[in-house]
């Protein structure tokens, strides 16, 4: 199965937007997802794996998605699902490349046994993460 990356709208069939309800019915497919709501505070985690790829949707301070994030299976592990970003798998050089105004985070730091290059970064992206258009604003100077 293929996991397209679609920002600013989400990961199919995940959609930023989805309440938490129609989040566990997206995801309900792939097996028992896991639900973890935060005491006091109006935010929760919907977290499942497919074909050993972990999906986690991301309410944040509200009741609905608001980013998807994806992570690799782990060490010594595959997966015949494909991560996709206009038809190609998500590859990256850079640490933690983000794309402003598409809000699509990548990260390569694990702390997994995996394939690394001379730097001793792992040599290919571990998570990717899909939010809204203005999600990673807060990490810009607004000089």
């Amino acid at each position: 199965m293929d996991l397209v990356l679609d920002p600013p709208r989400g990961v199919a069939p995940i959609l930023l937007g989805m309440t938490l309800d129609e989040t566990i019915a997206a995801v309900s497919g792939w097996g028992e997802p896991r639900v973890l709501r935060r005491p006091g505070r109006n935010s929760a985690k919907v977290s499942s794996v497919l074909d050993g790829v972990g999906v986690q949707a991301l309410l944040e301070g509200g009741p609905t998605v608001t980013a998807v994030e994806l992570w690799w299976p782990g060490e010594g592990r595959a997966s015949g699902t494909r991560v996709l970003l206009d038809g190609h798998d998500v590859t990256s050089q850079p640490e933690y490349p983000v794309i402003p105004g598409v809000s699509l985070g990548f990260t390569r730091q694990t702390s997994q046994e995996v394939p690394r290059d001379a730097e001793g970064l792992p040599s290919s992206v571990t998570s990717v993460l899909v939010g809204g258009k203005d999600y990673y604003d807060h990490r810009y100077d607004s000089r």
